[in-house]
């Protein structure tokens, strides 16, 4: 078997409708629509490789003294904030700088912290099923580019 070096950080997303691949390329200054005709399982099997990609190690987490929160972990190389609410759902929160983590330690209050600087922010998701997430939908024409100004967001979205 011949392997190929492939570099697949600027996909955003791939989706999968009328025998075709749809794909979200981030451009930097726009986002870019593609649609590949392809099999189900070529899309399939993208996101059987995503799992396996972007398994990720655990995040060490500390108790916190908090009504909102029994714990929480930051890890420094993806900049994720894991935070544990006391209902026991676990969300983690992308992007987060090492700074924000250090203010939210130092903060006398974790909930108002969280509630000020925190929520809303970030896209999270929730590591309860893996399935819920904020996130952003892009409405575009078929086949046209699509620009991050046409990006609308949503407050949660369920993926099937």
């Amino acid at each position: 078997m011949k392997l190929t070096n492939i570099d697949l950080k600027n996909v955003v997303a791939v989706g999968y409708e009328d025998e075709h691949l749809g794909v979200l390329i981030d451009r930097g200054n726009q986002m870019e629509f593609l649609e590949i005709p392809a099999p189900v399982y070529a899309y399939e099997g993208l996101k059987e490789l995503a799992e396996i990609a972007n398994e990720e190690t655990e995040i060490p987490m500390v108790s916190v003294r908090s009504t909102m929160a029994a714990a929480a972990g930051y890890d420094r190389e993806r900049k994720i904030l894991q935070i544990e609410f006391n209902s026991g759902s676990v969300y983690q929160y992308a992007d987060v700088e090492m700074k924000t983590w250090q203010r939210f330690l130092d903060s006398d209050s974790k909930g108002k912290f969280f509630n000020k600087e925190i929520k809303g922010h970030y896209v999270s998701h929730c590591l309860d099923d893996g399935t819920v997430m904020e996130t952003y939908t892009v409405i575009y024409p078929k086949n046209a580019p699509v620009k991050a100004e046409n990006y609308q967001p949503v407050s949660r979205l369920k993926i099937a």
